[in-house]
C-alpha cells in the first residue's frame, strides 16, 4: 500500500512514520511538511533517524503528491479544509487524525472548526472498535473524545445508565500538540485544569454516543492538564438505573469488548498510564457502588488515541488483520 502522511513534522505525524516503517504492509511514499520542506526526514523526526529506511528520504510539499492508496492528515485543526481537492484527487482514501470534520451538527461545526466548511462532501466518523470502515474519506475521533466513548459506551448500549454522565479528562502535554502555547516550565510539576466547560470534544463525545447507542445523553465535559508527556486518563461518572446490578455493568463491557483486540476490561487492578503508554492498547474498568458507577479508562494519546487508530483504520480498510504492525505492550519504566 502506498502510503502518504501530509504533515509528518508535528507530534502525531511523526508517530504515524515510525509506526508505518515497520509496517510489513506499507510503504511510506510521501512525507508533506510545508515549513520543513527539502529537509531531510532523519533531521525533522529524531526519533526515526536510525532506521535505515529513512536514509536520503527528504520531507516535500503537499503539491509534489503523486498518487497514493492512503493519505492521512495530520495536519493542524483547519489546515486540511483546503487542501482536500488535490488529496481526493490523488489519494484513494484519506483518514484526517485532526478534528475537521468530526462534527455533524452545523452550529457546533462552525464554532469550533469553522474551516470545514470549505470541504463539502461528507467525512464519516470512524472509531474502528465500531464500525467497518466503508466510506473514503474518514475523520478519526480525537484522543481525549475516544477514551471517553470507550468509557461510556457498553453503559449507554445496554441502557444501564441515567444518559447524564460527567467526564473528567487528563492529558499530557504532547496532546496539545508540537505549536501548544503552555510553556514547559508551567507544566511542569504542575496539574491543573484546562477547560472546565465548553472544550471542543463534549459535543464530538455526545454526538458520537448518540450515533452508536442512539441515547442523548447530557454530558458535563471536563479537561486538565497533567505533567506528564503522554497518556490520557478519563474518569467517567454516572448514576445507575433502578435494578441495575455490579454484574450487569461488568457484563456490558465484556460484551462491548470481547472481540476487540486493543480494548482490555482490566477484571483485576485499575488502568494507568504506565500499562498503556507505547502501546495501541486502551484500558476501561468500570467500578461500582450502589447507584454509582465510576469508570476508568486510559491510552497512549499519540497511539490509540491517533496514529496507532489511524494505522488500525488502515488495517480495516485493506482488509489486514486490525493488529498489523501496532504494538500491544507499554514502553517498560
Amino acid at each position: 500500500m502506498r502510503v502518504a502522511v501530509v504533515g509528518a513534522s508535528g507530534y502525531t505525524g511523526a508517530e504515524l512514520v515510525r509506526l508505518l516503517l515497520d509496517h510489513p504492509h506499507a510503504e511510506l511514499a510521501f512525507l508533506s511538511s510545508e515549513r520543513s520542506a527539502g529537509k531531510p526526514v532523519d533531521r525533522v523526526l529524531p526519533a526515526v533517524r536510525n532506521h535505515p529506511a529513512v536514509a536520503g528520504v527528504k520531507l516535500r510539499p503537499l503539491a509534489e503528491l503523486s498518487d497514493v492508496d492512503i493519505a492521512f492528515g495530520c495536519l493542524p485543526g483547519g489546515e486540511l479544509p483546503g487542501r482536500m481537492p488535490l488529496l481526493a484527487e490523488r489519494a484513494k482514501h484519506v483518514v484526517n487524525l485532526a478534528g475537521d470534520f468530526r462534527l455533524t451538527d452545523p452550529v457546533a461545526a462552525a464554532r469550533h472548526y469553522p474551516e470545514s466548511a470549505s470541504w463539502t462532501e461528507p467525512f464519516a466518523y470512524h472509531v474502528p472498535e465500531f464500525a467497518a470502515p466503508g466510506e473514503r474519506f474518514l475523520n478519526l475521533p480525537g484522543c481525549m473524545a475516544v477514551t471517553s466513548i470507550y468509557a461510556l459506551y457498553p453503559l449507554l448500549a445496554e441502557g444501564l445508565i441515567e444518559p447524564d454522565p460527567v467526564v473528567d479528562a487528563k492529558t499530557g502535554s504532547s496532546g496539545g500538540g508540537r505549536t501548544s502555547s503552555e510553556h514547559p516550565a508551567d507544566r511542569f510539576g504542575n496539574f491543573r485544569a484546562h477547560k472546565p466547560h465548553g472544550h471542543r470534544h463534549g459535543p464530538e463525545v455526545a454526538e458520537a454516543l448518540r450515533s452508536l447507542t442512539g441515547v442523548d445523553v447530557d454530558l458535563q465535559f471536563s479537561t486538565h492538564s497533567l505533567d506528564v508527556a503522554r497518556g490520557i486518563l478519563v474518569t467517567a461518572y454516572s448514576r445507575l438505573r433502578p435494578g441495575v446490578s455490579e454484574v450487569d455493568v461488568k457484563r456490558a463491557y465484556v460484551k462491548a469488548y470481547r472481540r476487540t483486540p486493543f480494548v482490555r476490561v482490566r477484571n483485576h487492578g485499575l488502568p494507568a498510564l504506565k500499562t498503556v503508554v507505547g502501546s495501541n492498547v486502551a484500558e476501561v474498568a468500570p467500578q461500582v457502588q450502589g447507584d454509582r458507577c465510576v469508570t476508568i479508562a486510559t491510552l497512549d494519546n499519540l497511539i490509540k488515541g491517533a496514529a496507532g487508530q489511524a494505522v488500525q483504520t488502515m488495517n480495516q480498510v485493506f482488509g489486514l488483520p486490525e493488529h498489523t504492525g501496532l504494538p500491544f505492550t507499554a514502553v517498560a519504566p
